[in-house]
């Protein structure tokens, strides 16, 4: 018999988009230089992770309010304005590089994000708006898809527990644990070396 745990289909989609980007850099340097580079890969990496952000995104909105209609980036935003408002301020690290980015600042005001301004550019007008599909979006979007992730799960295991966990519980049932990109130092358990 094998015993196979609750997958966890968007962590695991997550990852993959992660460790798409990572190859990335073997190829592009993430540098300020290369922000506006662009190219079918990172096309295919901006419309995936985006695509995800929106997948979640309904769900996560559904799990803070249940009878409100969240079915496009508007809807997002009012949801998120009104019941966690903290993942709009939230950053996202790639130590390697020395990044740190806020892919959702833009709802702190008016706007949208650029990335997803860009990722709908990208899918309904590509032939007019390829360039957009750069590495600075697609940065974005994935690191989007991170915050977007992780606040899903705390409030999907928080309700299957019936108790509220904290980032750090979260981010130790998420596993194995993104390798590339993170958020919040404060949200991990860290191994002490002795």
């Amino acid at each position: 018999m094998i015993n196979f745990e609750t997958p966890k289909h968007h962590w695991n989609y997550f990852l993959a988009i992660e460790k798409d980007l990572e190859n990335i850099a073997r190829y592009i340097e993430f540098s300020n230089e290369n922000l506006t580079t662009y190219s079918i890969e990172l096309t295919h990496i901006l419309l995936s992770a985006s695509s995800e952000v929106d997948v979640i995104m309904k769900q996560l909105c559904y799990l803070l309010d249940s009878t409100q209609s969240a079915n496009n980036i508007n809807d997002y935003k009012s949801v998120i304005q009104k019941h966690l408002p903290s993942l709009i301020s939230e950053e996202v690290v790639i130590d390697r590089y020395g990044l740190t980015l806020k892919p959702w600042d833009n709802w702190s005001g008016e706007n949208n994000p650029i990335w997803w301004r860009s990722y709908n550019n990208v899918k309904h007008q590509r032939n007019e708006h390829f360039n957009e599909a750069n590495l600075k979006n697609t940065i974005n979007a994935v690191s989007a898809l991170l915050l977007t992730v992780v606040y899903y799960y705390r409030l999907t295991f928080s309700k299957e527990g019936g108790n509220e966990l904290t980032f750090r519980e979260t981010t130790r049932m998420l596993q194995p644990e993104a390798n590339f990109l993170r958020i919040n130092a404060d949200y991990y358990y860290h191994n002490l070396i002795g």
